[in-house]
């Protein structure tokens, strides 16, 4: 039980500091063109990796589902511009009509 609280302790610290050596990154380096850049890419890449796992993965197993075919849907939705609560209704509805079918 004492190594549960030492590696919730040694999280919380190494947490803390990650934070605070965020904050005192100086302006001079987040102004650069480039980070900005990065920075406005990184939620993009973390989102559509999460996207990725959720849509082909069960447990620890790759699947094709009815997952895959909402997210080829709401992809299809995407490329011809659709507003986004089209997108979502259409992924919504194309996964439970393949989910009922088969």
């Amino acid at each position: 039980m004492d190594t549960l609280w030492i590696g919730v302790i040694g999280t919380s610290v190494i947490a803390y500091a990650l934070k605070f050596a965020g904050h005192s990154v100086p302006e001079k380096f987040l102004s650069h063109p480039l980070i900005k850049r990065i920075n406005l890419l990184i939620p993009i890449a973390l989102l559509s990796a999460l996207v990725a796992v959720q849509s082909v993965t069960t447990k620890s197993a790759i699947v094709i589902d009815h997952r895959l075919a909402g997210l080829g849907a709401a992809i299809l939705a995407l490329f011809f511009k659709a507003p986004f609560p089209i997108v979502v209704l259409s992924a919504a509805i194309t996964s439970a009509a393949v989910y009922n079918f088969f």
